[in-house]
């Protein structure tokens, strides 16, 4: 008991921190009174920073799940889904020790190392933003970045509350130096398709193994099922993923249905 207990306090800063952490009973996250303009928001300024000495253990667990920290974010890209968070966190301690600012372009991020300078990009209209990795989370299935409420005005995301974005780390180390007044002001892509979400629910180096799953999946589940091929390193994998599916709700709906069809971890990609 007493060893369980010194595990809570440790997890506490980093339960606290994410949008995702259960709120008091009662409380609700929500956007300030004060409005920003997303057009006049100045970027994150990159800067070459110490590790810091908190929240970057090599692993920690949360909620059951465990989660590794990255030695370095070099080369790092990924694509997802964004959730924000704001009120309710505002002035509470982050996983680095910080003060969560919910003005300040910062979020949190599971695995990259803190601090980590990342920008983001809203796949749906182009916008981009960078900001600092300062926290942990979003522990919620099928989110891989928390911003503040000031990220996710610039991006225009803060009336759906999710984005679909790519996320890319910034080496500072050979950034130019940047002009701290300067302001990002991306304007939405033209053209541009919608990008496509799908849940890939296993990858297999059988062809049968795939195609088994996807016949079961075809039969439990009212969503189209596919097949693809990838090659890695030396071998060729067969990944079965779910989808395209319209919008982040449906996704997290079928996340759940996907659970009780005993599929506990499953991966979104989008492309």
């Amino acid at each position: 008991m007493r060893n369980q207990s010194r595990l809570l306090l440790a997890l506490l800063p980093v339960l606290l921190a994410a949008c995702s952490s259960q709120p008091p009973s009662g409380v609700k996250d929500s956007a300030p009174d004060r409005t920003l303009d997303p057009d006049t928001i100045v970027d994150a300024v990159p800067r070459d920073e110490p590790r810091s000495r908190y929240g970057n253990p090599k692993s920690y667990t949360v909620f059951g799940r465990r989660y590794q920290v990255m030695e370095n974010s070099a080369g790092h890209r990924e694509k997802g889904i964004a959730s924000w968070y704001g009120s309710k966190f505002h002035g509470r301690r982050t996983s680095s020790g910080e003060a969560y600012d919910m003005y300040a372009m910062t979020a949190a991020h599971k695995n990259l190392p803190l601090p980590t300078y990342v920008r983001v990009t809203n796949l749906h209209n182009g916008r981009s933003a960078v900001v600092k990795v300062n926290d942990r989370g979003p522990f919620h299935d099928n989110r891989i970045i928390d911003l503040s409420y000031a990220a996710a005005t610039k991006l225009g995301i803060l009336a759906t509350g999710t984005g679909l974005v790519e996320i890319s780390a910034i080496d500072v180390r050979q950034q130019a130096e940047p002009d701290p007044q300067a302001v990002n002001i991306a304007h939405p892509a033209g053209g541009g398709e919608v990008p496509g979400v799908f849940i890939q629910v296993g990858a297999f180096s059988s062809r049968s193994n795939a195609d088994r799953l996807r016949q079961r999946l075809q039969q439990q589940i009212n969503q189209p099922v596919r097949i693809q091929q990838a090659a890695r390193e030396a071998a060729v994998l067969f990944r079965v993923q779910v989808g395209p599916i319209p919008n982040v709700e449906q996704a997290d709906d079928l996340t759940l249905r996907l659970a009780d069809l005993g599929i506990s971890d499953p991966r979104i990609v989008i492309e």
